[in-house]
């Protein structure tokens, strides 16, 4: 059986990975298809490699100046996979104090590892629409509550229900922890109101 061909040449830019995602996913398990392209697609590889390690198979037909590349399908779903080692030395975080999160293009689920400097806070606030669980990997801390505070230490487990009010406060070691939730939905705003002048 000859394999589908996907030449995705003519498409715009922002449409051609979504298309060949969505040809990968109709795939059953051992089926192929060829895609067709200009270039050697390596950002998509890189995608592929993100999403679904050990589960597809990449093998060049033609290497330019039309390049020819069949994709097949190995696995039913992603596989289980390691993501991450907490006994490796800890990354530098970023602006946000975040040091890893979950990459994969396609989870139901958000997780971050957070690290706050000696002092620092998360200032009081209302948590998003879901429940989070909040694991202290290590460091110290406090959790205010809109009725107490609660110690926070290497190891403590702490569920945050939705909409609850908090604040955190890490200790003189800082605190590192990690947050496992559902995945949130794109943030859209809504237009403010017109102003009424009087």
């Amino acid at each position: 059986m000859t394999a589908l061909e996907l030449d995705v040449r003519p498409l715009r830019k922002p449409d051609k990975h979504p298309t060949i995602f969505r040809t990968y996913d109709a795939l059953a398990v051992g089926e192929s298809f060829v895609l067709v392209n200009n270039h050697d697609p390596k950002h998509l590889r890189d995608e592929f490699d993100s999403d679904l390690p050990d589960g597809y198979g990449w093998e060049y037909v033609e290497r330019g100046p039309v390049w020819r590349i069949r994709i097949s399908k190995l696995a039913a779903a992603s596989l289980p996979r390691v993501v991450g080692d907490l006994r490796a030395g800890a990354k530098a975080p970023d602006a946000a104090g975040v040091e890893w999160k979950l990459e994969m293009r396609e989870r139901d689920l958000d997780s971050n590892i957070v690290r706050l400097a000696p002092g620092a806070e998360v200032g009081e606030h209302e948590g998003p629409d879901l429940d989070v669980l909040f694991v202290v990997l290590d460091g110290s801390g406090v959790l205010t509550t809109e009725r107490n505070d609660l110690l926070l230490e290497a190891g403590a487990m702490v569920w945050l229900p939705r909409r609850s009010r908090r604040r955190f406060q890490a200790g003189t070691d800082g605190l590192r922890y990690l947050t496992v939730h559902g995945k949130r939905q794109a943030l859209v705003l809504d237009a403010a109101p017109p102003r009424v002048v009087h």
